[in-house]
């Protein structure tokens, strides 16, 4: 039979390895695992989401504390067990935080294929923005109303 996920949740205790190891198998190396690692470490994630099932975590989902501007968040990464992806899995988890993200007012941007995001209710970054990043794959949800459009990532983003 099938997995099927249950509903999203939040990280708990003990699920960091579970997660390392399926950000290895989703990214076929370890770079977006070492990443979560080192947010972890500079506190500069503010949530992490799984999709559990009976077989374990098969979607994850980090959302961080953006430096600039104040109170935005970024969401990455992003994945989804290998042998589960292209049945809707990710667009379910990444459309849910980012309908939190309108529902709550938070600013939520996302690095990645704008036709992907677009579909989960993102939106092109307005106009204006300076980022590290090229803003043609940088997306919003919620509210994009700042004084300072400087994108600055957490520093474990390398940017």
């Amino acid at each position: 039979m099938a997995t099927r996920p249950d509903f999203m949740r939040e990280l708990k205790r003990g699920e960091e390895d579970e997660v390392s190891a399926l950000l290895t198998a989703a990214f076929g190396q370890k770079d977006e695992a070492e990443l979560v690692d080192d947010l972890r470490k500079s506190r500069a994630i503010a949530g992490e989401m799984v999709l559990p099932s009976s077989e374990g975590i098969v979607g994850y989902a980090a959302l961080s504390n953006m430096i600039s501007p104040k109170g935005w968040l970024c969401l990455a990464p992003v994945a989804i067990r290998p042998d589960l992806q292209r049945h809707g899995h990710g667009r379910r988890l990444v459309g849910m935080i980012s309908q939190w993200a309108v529902m709550s007012g938070n600013s939520l941007v996302v690095l990645g294929d704008p036709a992907f995001y677009s579909r989960c209710d993102f939106a092109l970054i307005p106009d204006g923005f300076a980022s590290p990043y090229p803003t043609r794959h940088t997306l919003i949800a919620g509210p994009a109303k700042t004084k300072t459009p400087v994108l600055i990532y957490p520093k474990a983003f390398g940017t």
